[in-house]
């Protein structure tokens, strides 16, 4: 049998040309902030802010800048603590629940969509962001490569959403959205709206942009004059919400997911579906954001984790206290209770509607 595979080759201990390429990519140097994005620890923003504090070191060095790149061999540590090495990248599903802000800590206490997530779960990015009046599908990532890519309104992913708004609906007026609007001086994109049906004064509506500018649906809308007072995100790109519960979050094959990217996809975003799956530490994210939130006290690098977020079940919150009707004028919104000003409400960030 032996003879049947032919003549042993002169370079007995040589490895095949595709096993060398494979190995020489997964130890090509890399920036650190990169680095610690694909470990599922921070984005590449966050990283860098963390570097900046001082909380980050390589091989037992404290880094200075970001502008440092690793390997595979390098030990990487935030606040003393080992961050493992690349992590598969993932993606999950999202089922936000309405009264929820799209944050990891809010400085008014307001309940997050992470004190939601069930335990066990590794460092997650979500995928842009959701007003705290909308609910419906987020996705979620421990790619920070992903996240930015997927938030990017060049890569065109169509975003579909049930709306219900309480006024008179004008089809030809929803018809000319194709050709984009301007509203109080921002140009806002083609959007496709439909009439789904109408329940007395107030009525359903499909609606699908591609943009996603803050507040989107709610100003263009508000434009037409309608009052959004329910807001469903159904679907992301090929991602669908489903039959998933309120509060539910479910994670995408990586088969699947890779599939549904594309390679152009995979490419920008530097996607990695090779790396073995790690769950991180949670605290090493908790522990380091908190310092850098504290003032990035450089003395304090080695600081030990405190105790973990207490994680709960979902609170219901009753609709007629979620409208994202237009402001008044006086930095309030008509029809809502306390705790409805601009500044409660998170502020103008980008990728909210």
């Amino acid at each position: 049998m032996n003879s049947r595979r032919g003549p042993k080759s002169k370079r007995a201990d040589s490895k095949p040309a595709q096993v060398v390429a494979e190995a020489d990519a997964e130890d090509k140097p890399e920036r650190i902030a990169k680095r610690m994005a694909r470990a599922g620890l921070c984005s590449r923003r966050e990283a860098e802010t963390w570097i900046a504090a001082g909380r980050v070191s390589v091989n037992g060095k404290l880094l200075e800048t970001p502008a440092f790149t690793v390997t595979l061999k390098d030990r990487i540590e935030v606040d003393g603590n080992l961050i493992s090495a690349k992590e598969r990248t993932r993606l999950w599903l999202f089922h936000k629940p309405a009264g929820t802000v799209t944050t990891n800590r809010d400085p008014e206490g307001r309940k997050t969509v992470f004190e939601t997530l069930p335990e066990g779960l590794p460092r997650l990015l979500t995928v842009g962001r959701l007003d705290i009046n909308t609910e419906g599908l987020l996705l979620m990532t421990n790619d920070g490569g992903l996240s930015r890519e997927l938030e990017l309104p060049t890569t065109g992913w169509l975003r579909r959403y049930r709306v219900r708004v309480h006024g008179k609906v004008n089809e030809q007026e929803l018809e000319k959205l194709k050709d984009g609007i301007a509203v109080d001086g921002v140009l806002y994109g083609a959007i496709e709206a439909t009439l789904e049906h109408v329940q007395g004064t107030n009525s359903w509506l499909s609606v699908s942009l591609r943009e996603g500018k803050n507040r989107e649906i709610k100003n263009v809308l508000g434009h037409l004059g309608l009052n959004v007072t329910r807001l469903i995100r159904i679907s992301f790109g090929p991602f669908q919400l489903g039959d998933l519960p309120t509060g539910g979050i479910r994670e995408i094959r990586s088969r699947m997911l890779r599939d549904q990217l594309g390679n152009a996809l995979i490419e920008r975003s530097g996607a990695d579906f090779d790396a073995p799956i790690i769950n991180l530490a949670p605290e090493v994210a908790r522990s380091a954001s908190k310092a850098v939130e504290q003032g990035g006290d450089k003395s304090r690098k080695n600081a030990k984790p405190k105790e973990k977020l207490k994680r709960g079940g979902v609170r219901s919150e009753t609709l007629s206290r979620l409208t994202t009707s237009k402001d008044d004028g006086r930095g309030t919104k008509r029809g809502t209770g306390k705790g409805s000003s601009p500044k409660s409400r998170g502020g103008n960030k980008r990728g909210k509607r």
